[in-house]
């Protein structure tokens, strides 16, 4: 379900591609923005001189419908814009974005209408409504009915674009639910022809304890730390030890600082920590700040990991995949099977 301008406009600047997010029939709408008083620098009057840019089947898409979901991205493209031709690129290409989406808005709702037997409950489109009234208008209901005379309609037309919203946005999921099953042969492709994207640095996971200096001495400091180096050697366990005595903000986690490749950290923590085998414990490391002992918890080497460990990474790499490419394939068919008009 679309939730107004806002949503709209994002899903067109940073997820067209993606074919846009499914709602739940359930989030409440945010009303759609009036046109702008003064729009004289979108350009649509003049790209659209007849006040059409679109007609699907029997609706006709004006330019005050791109004109509201503009409005409130105009200001972010002027901004972006270092100067006016391309702004007026940025504009045009946002503009046709706008109509594509409010085209397919039209033609998904076609296609739900088709089978008559689909219906919206009439409680969804209250619940809508009212969630909104309370949401957006703090309850004013004078306030709703100014809004909706704003935009030329009355509140049976508004009830009309609530529902539509909620089925564009029930279609759309149903279609994501559907072309996101991914097969084990088609993550064991993608893998295998995709070696050098899963290449990894050698890394340790890296358990740390560090000793602030204060008002300590080094030799006081060094002292600290073979206090510590002994219990460990006579069998206690690094993260225990972490524990009691760490003064960085990993104490509770037993100075648990997960996996670092060498390029994370500076040479002074990277050099000694790197010639550690797993379970090993670096000797003092003293700094202006303090002294440290490094820890090799376990240690990865340079390479390409097993399947198992990037299984869910490609699952869903390959997800939005099939999803954009089906959603698009859809969208096609959708458009063909309607009398779509540009203009």
């Amino acid at each position: 379900m679309t939730t107004g301008p806002s949503r709209l406009a994002l899903r067109i600047l940073l997820a067209l591609a993606l074919g846009g997010p499914a709602m739940a029939i359930a989030q409440p709408l945010a009303p759609k923005a009036a046109a702008p008083a003064n729009a004289a620098d979108d350009g649509l009057n003049l790209r659209f001189a007849n006040g059409i840019a679109a007609v699907v089947e029997s609706k006709v898409i004006t330019v005050d419908d791109i004109r509201r979901e503009l409005a409130p991205i105009l200001p972010q493209i002027r901004r972006e814009s270092r100067n006016q031709k391309e702004f007026s690129e940025k504009l045009e290409k946002v503009q046709d974005d706008i109509v594509r989406s409010l085209v397919d808005r039209a033609v998904i709702v076609k296609e739900f209408r088709k089978d008559e037997k689909r219906k919206i409950p009439e409680s969804y489109i209250d619940n809508a409504i009212s969630e909104q009234l309370t949401t957006q208008f703090e309850g004013d209901r004078a306030r709703f009915l100014a809004y909706l005379k704003s935009r030329g309609f009355t509140l049976r037309d508004y009830r009309k674009e609530v529902e539509e919203d909620i089925i564009y946005g029930y279609m759309r999921g149903q279609q994501r639910k559907s072309a996101s099953v991914v097969s084990p042969a088609k993550v064991e492709e993608y893998y295998a022809a995709n070696q050098a994207k899963f290449y990894e640095e050698e890394q340790i996971h890296l358990r740390l304890i560090q000793l602030n200096r204060a008002e300590l001495s080094d030799e006081q400091l060094l002292a600290k730390t073979e206090e510590i180096l002994a219990k460990f050697s006579a069998g206690a366990k690094f993260a225990d030890l972490a524990k009691d005595y760490t003064q960085d903000a990993r104490k509770a986690k037993g100075g648990d600082w997960s996996w670092q490749k060498r390029g994370d950290l500076k040479a002074a923590f990277s050099d000694p920590l790197f010639t550690l085998q797993a379970g090993q414990v670096s000797a003092p490391i003293l700094q202006k700040e303090g002294a440290y002992l490094l820890y090799a918890e376990e240690r990865k080497a340079a390479g390409v990991p097993p399947i198992a460990d990037v299984r869910e990474q490609i699952e869903v790499v390959l997800s939005q995949q099939m999803t954009r490419e089906a959603q698009e394939k859809w969208l096609e068919r959708l458009r063909r099977n309607a009398y779509v008009r540009l203009y």
